[in-house]
């Protein structure tokens, strides 16, 4: 799976204005974006972003020749340096290089360059190939064999003196023997993956910062301006061109490599040199595919014309140099090992398999953790039992594809069965719960096991836990996913389940005082947490129901049957009505006995929904279990799925006392009934783009108060769309569906008539 990185195109339709105003915005993104990649050590656009913005801007020039009087340069090789430095003038600009992202650019590369020099196809023309390190750019400049500066890329120009910095990294050597009266070499400092987990972990200890990536870790840290601090950080430095030079270093780019090499400097073992664009490719595969082994990042294969008089005769463009070209890998799409499979207990009981990676960057993001959905997904099928991937199985030890698409979990792609170790054996997915031993049962037509246990499995109550102080739920402050696993395993302090929240603060004075004085906890901090839970014990029916994590009863499911049943006591006693209905519903045949069964109850419902509806009206359920299931499967937005959890939930003995001790500390407080004259009371809502007057849960609450539904995307049943600025594909939908477009002034005023 290989994916282009940009959209070339620009659209005929642009209008000139139009194009003005996006070339406009590209300028400022794209400066912002070097200050924050280069200066700051932050960067706020990836790698295929800040291309993609950079090519649609170069396009919108090539298509309006006359905007360029208001173009900048954009996509600096560097930022301006920072006022903690002082500045060095590089003798030679520091460039930046173009980039090709497919095969189809690898070959225009070589066309390109025979098209200049006057080459036909068939005249010999070699590249070196070598890895592009992920890294921070450096020159250091040696007089006489003493190294007497080392600079960052900068702007180019001018760079910042990191000098001292420089002289603690080891793979730098202080002074070199046999090497030109002036050398300067560039390179790139990096950090291998398990230096940057290790300093990871350190900086979480000392409650410092801690680093997205090794890239931003390396400039992190060698742009100290105490040395010292740099000196305690795992820097290296890989040597792959120069600047100026009193004498060369060798006729071609592979000799002036090795030459370097003797000189003492590390240089990447991968570099090759390649006869033919085909050979070029031929490495970035291979290299692509080693990448997650390397132990330090890599964003793509360099190729450079071999021999040092071409690119002279090449020279340079006002940015880049014509012989050079970086083939970048595709940012969201990574080749590593599998080293083991986990399987991970959610607070419903689903078990979640989860591959173990060998780290690989991905997206700008260390990623070591791929999610594998569920068993069907690891054999190679889908719910349908079709094949994915070609009916390739996941294995322990397979080397995988992974990929990210925006911030998601990151996935895999494919399999190479070619790299399959010969003792990897099919991955047998455990049918009892891995953390309590209980049974794990699959139901017929889920995708997903479920541990049985309820809140006796200890991984499904600590994860309970964390969502029943999740913002949406209780929200209660200073209480999170972090203090919950503090607070579990405590001997003293234990919350095992959401009912020992609210009996922490008044089982005795003692339990206060064991709080403040454990380790980052104080008599203030303690106050808060006590105050902030007392402050909690009156909430809201509905967000009182989704707060108890049971399966399929999400935010909207739990208003919905909040609306409903009003109070505690009425839902209650209408969950348990319907369990003897939700029995008969799961055990129903659906096959020859449910069709038996049709003849026998018709005339005893008037609206049969499916087999197993006429299972609970023909079997030996009470009229009153049968009405109470069907007044449960007749809320809006509540099916069959919703009510088998709920009276599952309600039929587990422990999970029942612990909802009922729960309840027992709480007021719950029922829910407003929407007004009866709300224009939009029954009404499906959409909100999309920027809202100017009030934030998108207020939107979404005041438009739920009214009786409306607010759905996140544009159906048919949609009736109104509301669309601030920046309203994109929802508004554009909703167009061709022909559904009332509102602005946020138009709503506030349907909403609130005078």
């Amino acid at each position: 799976m290989r994916v282009k990185q940009i959209d070339k195109t620009i659209s005929v339709s642009l209008s000139e204005q139009d194009a003005r105003k996006d070339l406009l915005r590209l300028q400022e993104q794209l400066r912002l974006a070097d200050l924050a990649y280069h200066q700051k050590d932050s960067p706020i656009l990836s790698d295929a972003d800040y291309d993609a913005a950079k090519q649609r801007y170069a396009d919108l020039l090539d298509n309006f020749p006359q905007l360029t009087e208001i173009a900048t340069e954009v996509g600096k090789v560097g930022a301006p340096v920072s006022s903690g430095f002082t500045k060095i003038t590089h003798v030679q600009r520091m460039l930046s290089l173009g980039n090709a992202f497919d095969d189809e650019d690898v070959v225009g590369f070589d066309s390109s360059i025979r098209k200049y020099l006057g080459l036909a196809a068939t005249a010999p023309l070699a590249y070196s190939a070598e890895p592009k390190i992920d890294g921070l750019s450096l020159s250091l400049r040696y007089e006489n064999g003493q190294l007497r500066q080392a600079a960052t890329r900068g702007d180019g120009s001018t760079g910042e003196n990191v000098t001292a910095n420089a002289r603690t990294i080891l793979d730098i050597p202080q002074q070199i023997t046999g090497a030109p009266d002036v050398l300067e070499v560039r390179g790139e400092v990096y950090m291998s993956h398990e230096d940057f987990t290790a300093l990871n972990i350190r900086q979480q200890e000392r409650g410092g910062k801690t680093f997205a990536n090794p890239r931003n870790a390396a400039a992190g840290s060698l742009r100290q301006l105490d040395a010292e601090i740099t000196r305690s950080r795992p820097l290296r430095f890989f040597a792959y061109s120069w600047g100026a030079l009193s004498a060369p270093l060798g006729v071609t780019q592979m000799e002036a490599i090795k030459r370097l090499k003797t000189l003492g400097f590390q240089t990447n073992p991968l570099t090759r040199l390649c006869a033919n664009p085909t050979e070029m490719i031929e490495h970035y595969r291979k290299i692509e595919v080693q990448r997650a082994t390397l132990g330090y990042d890599i964003d793509g294969v360099v190729y450079k014309a071999n021999e040092l008089g071409l690119q002279d005769r090449l020279g340079f463009r006002s940015t880049t140099p014509r012989w050079a070209i970086a083939h970048k890998f595709p940012a969201e799409l990574a080749w590593t090992r599998i080293e083991t499979i986990d399987i991970q207990v959610g607070r419903t009981g689903a078990l979640s398999p989860v591959a173990r990676l060998a780290p690989v960057t991905v997206g700008g993001v260390v990623v070591s953790n791929a999610t594998l959905h569920n068993e069907d997904y690891i054999a190679g099928r889908d719910s349908k039992g079709e094949e994915i991937r070609g009916g390739k199985d996941i294995r322990i030890g397979d080397w995988v594809q992974v990929y990210r698409a925006g911030d998601v979990i990151p996935k895999v792609a494919d399999v190479d069965l070619s790299k399959r170790p010969a003792n990897a054996v099919a991955f047998v997915f455990p049918t009892v719960c891995p953390e309590c031993s209980s049974q794990a049962e699959r139901e017929d037509g889920d995708s997903v096991r479920y541990c049985t246990a309820g809140m006796i499995c200890p991984a499904q109550a600590k994860e309970k836990m964390k969502h029943f102080v999740a913002r949406k739920a209780f929200d209660i402050e200073g209480l999170g996913a972090k203090q919950i696993e503090m607070f579990y395993g405590d001997e003293h302090l234990s919350i095992r389940e959401p009912a020992d929240i609210f009996t922490l603060a008044t089982r005795d004075q003692g339990q206060f005082t064991k709080l403040k004085n454990r380790n980052g906890w104080g008599d203030q901090s303690a106050a808060k947490l006590f105050a902030a839970i007392e402050d909690k014990r009156r909430i809201d029916f509905g967000r009182m129901l989704f707060s108890l994590g049971i399966r399929h009863v999400g935010e909207a499911a739990a208003k919905d049957l909040a609306l409903h049943f009003m109070n505690w006591e009425n839902f209650l006693q209408g969950v348990d009505a319907a369990r003897p209905a939700a029995v008969a519903w799961r055990n129903a045949d659906e096959s020859e006995e449910a069709e038996r069964l049709t003849a026998k109850s018709e005339g005893r419902r008037a609206k049969i929904k499916d087999s197993r509806d006429v299972a609970i009206a023909a079997c030996d359920v009470s009229l009153a279990a049968t009405a109470a299931w069907d007044d449960l499967t007749g809320i809006d937005g509540i099916g069959a799925s919703v009510v088998l959890s709920l009276t599952d939930a309600f039929a587990n003995s422990e999970e029942r006392a612990a909802i009922l001790r729960l309840a027992n500390e709480l007021d719950i407080v029922p829910p407003e009934m929407p007004s009866s004259v709300s224009p939009v009371v029954g009404n499906t809502v959409v909100f999309t783009g920027s809202l100017e007057k009030m934030t998108r849960a207020e939107a979404k609450a005041r438009a739920e108060s009214l009786g409306a539904k607010v759905s996140g995307s544009v159906s048919k049943k949609t009736d109104i769309l509301v669309a601030g600025p920046g309203a994109g594909s929802k508004a554009k939908k909703a167009a061709e569906l022909g559904i009332e477009v509102l602005d946020e002034d138009g709503w506030l005023a349907l909403i609130n008539p005078e």
